[in-house]
């Protein structure tokens, strides 16, 4: 299932989470060298990703149940 960004948190470990369209949530982490994501470091990189499209792997994974 396809979700769009809607906004960003930070969890209890201090690492952003992308809250998605369809109510669930993915980690972003900026963790070199494994995770390129400098982007999410600053404000702007963040807004920029509100609106950005892509696989809930939750919503993925309950459809691919059934």
């Amino acid at each position: 299932m396809i979700a769009t960004i809607t906004s960003f948190h930070k969890d209890e470990y201090n690492h952003w989470v992308a809250d998605l369209s369809c109510g669930h949530s993915q980690h972003f982490r900026h963790d070199p060298p494994w995770q390129q994501r400098e982007w999410v470091k600053s404000v702007k990189g963040r807004k920029d990703y509100i609106g950005f499209e892509l696989e809930c792997k939750i919503c993925k994974a309950e459809h691919d149940l059934y």
